[in-house]
């Protein structure tokens, strides 16, 4: 599988790491949005959002755990924004599914 998403979880593609355990790993997004703009992503492939079913949702779950963690950890008081794309007409530039995380200022909606 040719997966920009699955090649940085295996560690063949550097990245800023922020979190990372045995399911889900979170790294700095190389194009940021806002002063704090990180990727949440699932080490298993899933194409996107529309892919998620009984058999991994639990994944979904474990994300946003994690990103509360992270807000934690990272001073996060004022708030922040959770989004994910999905397909070609949301926005969706990586066929894995993946969750942007962005604070540090003030979010406009909607988005541009």
């Amino acid at each position: 599988m040719d997966c920009l998403f699955c090649k940085i979880a295996a560690g063949e593609i550097p990245s800023t790491k922020v979190y990372e355990d045995d399911r889900i790993l979170v790294f700095k997004d190389i194009d940021p949005k806002a002063p704090f703009h990180v990727l949440l992503i699932p080490k298993e492939h899933i194409d996107s959002a529309a892919k998620i079913d009984e058999n991994n949702s639990s994944i979904v779950a474990h994300i946003f755990e994690t990103a509360a963690k992270i807000a934690a950890e990272n001073g996060l008081d004022g708030g922040f924004r959770i989004v994910t794309n999905v397909g070609e007409d949301g926005g969706q530039t990586v066929k894995h599914l993946h969750f942007h995380m962005l604070a540090g200022r003030s979010l406009a909606w909607p988005p541009g």
